[in-house]
């Protein structure tokens, strides 16, 4: 296991995903001796997700759009671990990286290893670092969303992916942004039930941005694909509408679903019950940031008002040896994370980026926007959530408390907010409820700058070795 005390890694690349897997076979292709680190126990990130090798599944890639692109870098990858120019380091969370101290030109990734008995702190130190921890879902909380049954649009398709089960027989896929579709595909074609896909905003958004679309052929035709899987499980598709209520005892049986306006402002009498025996619902995707602005890294928002990380042509952020790719830069697609992985690799390597990938992701960043934009929940969502409504599950935090600690006590911004309410200080740290505070206290969307991304043994703090930065 490397170890602080080993020369540094060319490049260390945190995350196994499309951008981080792309970015690391190409830079290993450049000559770089290259890290690689990876919570999972496999390449793939989120989206590659793969059954466990003992579920006996027999054709995995049936479960995924552009497998070949992913074999053909997880081939490479295997390759370059057996000539020893990638060190391939499955199981490991980083939770912070710092500068190796003052003049050194090198980083320290401090990590957990492994898990359970076995867990234990490592290090991996390198001389440029490349940032491709992907996203999580966006919750838009509503009552009932706490019942079991009730899970992620992505998360019902990480269950299918990984675990080969359905989240339930009968299943409403519910939310905004283009995933919903293919979930409704993935769920039906494995022989669940899915009665409707209820999207919070209309395709008709993308109208006034036909040139992003143009641009993009392989989108659309994407787009139809999805559309005809819909047509043939005879899947319907409720736009402009949301689910305000999940009904049920010990699980959800069935949702409230109701029309909304332009704001997402829900429209009276209009509601009616979905029978159901599981939800997945889910407004997109945030990208995780957290290593990210532990370092001072500069940030944006995108037009659906998620907070992306600030990079120039070759991928760098606002620090330098600090790299980022794929979702860290803003919600787009596994193409994309491919590219900007690959243009990252160049980076760093120091060659000039070929000018087709340079267009490549010209042309499927233009897209991201174009949805970032069309999916942009409304302001007026908020309205779904009365006061006893659970924001925060983690630790049970009412819509109620969180108004009123932004219109009674003053509070005007997240960490405020948290402080008076505890939304936010439960085990994902305000991974599910963030932005729904934000909305409800009308704080606003901000980078969350912490000095650690998970959860952390205080052991592994204990046995740091000092540093002269």
């Amino acid at each position: 296991m490397p170890s602080e005390a080993e020369p540094p890694a060319d490049l260390a690349v945190v995350g196994a995903g499309p951008a981080g897997l792309a970015a690391a076979v190409t830079a290993a292709g450049h000559g770089l001796r290259v890290t690689l680190l990876d919570a999972g126990e496999q390449p793939g990130g989120q989206y590659y997700r793969r059954p466990a090798p003992g579920l006996g599944a027999a054709r995995p890639e049936a479960l995924h759009h552009g497998w070949a692109a992913f074999a053909a870098r997880e081939a490479a990858l295997r390759a370059h671990v057996s000539a020893g120019r990638i060190t391939y380091l499955p199981g490991h969370h980083v939770w912070t990286v710092v500068p190796g101290g003052a003049g050194h030109g090198r980083w320290l990734l401090h990590t957990v290893a492994g898990q359970g008995p076995g867990e234990a702190a490592a290090t991996v130190t390198a001389r440029a670092v490349l940032i491709a921890t992907g996203a999580h879902e966006r919750q838009l909380p509503f009552p009932g969303w706490t019942l079991p049954g009730v899970v992620g649009a992505g998360g019902a398709q990480a269950m299918l992916k990984g675990g080969l089960v359905l989240p339930g027989r009968r299943v409403v896929v519910a939310g905004s942004g283009p995933l919903l579709l293919a979930v409704a595909g993935s769920l039906a074609a494995a022989g669940a039930t899915v009665p409707a896909v209820v999207e919070a905003s209309a395709y008709s958004s993308y109208a006034g941005r036909a040139p992003a679309l143009l641009r993009n052929p392989g989108k659309l035709a994407e787009g139809a694909l999805f559309g005809g899987a819909l047509l043939r499980h005879g899947i319907r598709l409720l736009t402009r509408h949301a689910v305000t209520e999940a009904h049920g005892t010990d699980r959800v049986e069935a949702v409230t679903v109701t029309r909304l306006d332009r704001d997402w402002r829900p429209l009276p009498g209009t509601s009616r019950r979905i029978p159901c025996d599981a939800l997945a619902v889910g407004h997109g995707l945030v990208p995780q940031l957290e290593l990210a602005t532990g370092l001072g890294c500069a940030t944006r928002h995108d037009p659906d008002g998620t907070v992306a990380l600030e990079l120039d042509a070759g991928q760098r952020t606002s620090v330098p040896g600090i790299w980022a790719a794929g979702e860290t830069g803003g919600i787009g697609g596994v193409q994309l994370a491919l590219t900007e992985g690959e243009i990252a690799a160049h980076a760093v390597a120091g060659r000039p980026v070929p000018a087709a990938l340079a267009r490549r992701r010209s042309r499927l960043r233009a897209f991201a926007t174009a949805m970032s934009a069309a999916h942009r929940p409304g302001p007026a969502w908020t309205g779904w959530l009365p006061d006893d409504a659970v924001v925060c599950r983690c630790e049970e935090v009412e819509a109620g408390p969180v108004r009123r600690a932004a219109e009674e006590l003053g509070a005007r911004d997240a960490r405020t907010v948290k402080l008076l309410t505890r939304a936010g200080m439960g085990w994902c740290q305000g991974r599910m409820c963030g932005s729904a505070v934000a909305a409800l206290a009308g704080t606003g969307p901000a980078p969350d700058r912490r000095p650690l991304s998970c959860p952390v043994p205080l052991r592994h703090l204990a046995e740091l070795p000092p540093t002269d930065g």
